[in-house]
């Protein structure tokens, strides 16, 4: 399995590292990347075009915002 490259704060009750806490590690990991794909950063957001008064919620819209730079005036917003 890749190293992820980030930067990741994990707080532990006690000063010893075990098995379990690399395997816990590695979970959260595959979490993490699963949560922070394009598809579901797709799903949590919406696009609002100020220069068309358009607002983008389908996933496959909003993804196609979120891999290209984005003009001025067009704004990526989360749902929550």
């Amino acid at each position: 399995m890749k190293k992820p490259n980030r930067d990741l704060l994990v707080l532990v009750n006690g000063g010893n590292k075990s098995e379990g806490f690399e395997n816990e590690l590695e979970q959260l990991n595959k979490m993490l990347v699963n949560a922070e794909s394009v598809d579901c950063l797709s799903i949590a957001h919406e696009v609002f075009d100020i220069n068309r008064y358009k607002i983008y919620r389908k996933p496959s819209r909003v993804s196609a915002f979120m891999v290209k730079e984005l003009k001025p005036f067009i704004f990526i917003l989360n749902k929550n």
